[in-house]
């Protein structure tokens, strides 16, 4: 008889447990979201009977928590971001898909008062620059729903998929900065992203997400995708290299309205990081421009005086920065620095 998947059937006949060895009653893990499996299937790695090493380590496969009585959900200080509270809290988001993860994330499905059910997505900080911002405790980080956002740098769309989450699909009251005006306005995720291999991955994401419009292109040309995009609220930077505040500079002057907001993720590149980029750029033929210019941020300053320069070249493109967060321990050399775009001077009372 076949046992169910695992990571194999045991070492010999028996293995360590009835359930056909180390994994034969569930193996290490192919538990998907709300199984009873977890890593040790659905019978630990000894098998079916308690009696091998380990009684089901996961309880709950990858979906981990589960909702109801254990596990109660409360709005975090972020609008659209939550913590779920559990032995261990968890910063979460409203899972826009009810039913479906987007990096193998857990999943939490909380019952209201009227019987409803809301499902909630774990955001891993170890996995998301923002996220790792949030716990680090920045004020604001201007993403919120109805809130449109250019995201630079969405990768595969871990975090992207997530501030789909926040910004919602349904449409919401906007104030227009600096305008006695007030519109009803949709939110909007426009991700930036050049690999075309994890740009394939952003634009299956998108599939199910109506507020995602991917962009496979290179976030130092805005010019090729500015009749994709709208005047957004809020610019979203992850890039991580070397001249990531020009990127900045030049999308928000394409793009971000006066008066808008600005988030970048800033990495230290470190010299072998520049050597492997321009060898792949050199030996593979690909093109790989990522490391040019790397002098701009100098592996050998200390981290505050890398992340002063970087800050000093956006107060020349007319931002403003607010407040800078570093994300130790989730993301080793990054500083996540927030601030505002064009502001208009503050005028002087009249006596």
């Amino acid at each position: 008889m076949r046992p169910p998947r695992g990571r194999g059937f045991g070492r010999g006949g028996g293995g360590r447990g009835d359930g056909g060895g180390r994994g034969g009653g569930g193996g290490r893990g192919f538990g998907r979201v709300g199984d009873s499996g977890g890593r040790g299937g659905r019978g630990g790695r000894g098998g079916r009977t308690p009696r091998g090493r380990g009684g089901g380590r996961g309880g709950g496969g990858r979906g981990g928590m589960k909702g109801g009585s254990k596990v109660v959900v409360v709005p975090h200080k972020h609008d659209g971001v939550f913590i779920a509270k559990a032995k261990e809290d968890a910063l979460c988001t409203k899972n826009m898909v009810p039913g479906e993860s987007v990096y193998g994330e857990k999943r939490i499905s909380v019952q209201n008062e009227d019987g409803t059910k809301v499902e909630y997505r774990v955001w891993n900080p170890f996995r998301s620059k923002l996220a790792a911002a949030v716990l680090g405790g920045v004020d604001n980080i201007w993403i919120a729903p109805g809130t449109r956002v250019l995201y630079l740098g969405g990768a595969s769309g871990t975090t992207v998929s997530h501030v789909s989450d926040i910004v919602g699909p349904s449409p919401r009251y906007a104030i227009l900065p600096f305008a006695n005006q007030v519109i009803l306005q949709t939110g909007l995720v426009y991700a930036v992203e050049f690999s075309h291999r994890s740009g394939r991955d952003l634009v299956n994401m998108a599939k199910k997400r109506t507020n995602v419009i991917p962009i496979i292109e290179d976030a130092r040309h805005p010019a090729r995708y500015r009749m994709l995009v709208g005047m957004v609220d809020v610019i979203f930077s992850d890039v991580a290299q070397p001249d990531q505040a020009r990127i900045l500079a030049l999308n928000a002057s394409y793009f971000l309205k006066n008066g808008g907001h600005f988030v970048i993720s800033i990495k230290i590149i470190t010299l072998i990081e520049v050597e492997i980029g321009e060898i792949l750029d050199v030996i593979l033929g690909i093109g790989l421009k990522l490391f040019e210019q790397a002098n701009c941020i100098d592996s050998t300053m200390p981290a505050e005086a890398v992340f002063a320069s970087e800050v000093e070249k956006l107060k020349a493109d007319q931002f403003k920065p607010s407040e800078q967060v570093t994300l130790e321990p989730f993301e080793r050399d990054h500083a996540c620095v927030v601030g505002g775009y064009r502001m208009p001077k503050k005028q002087k009372g009249t006596s």
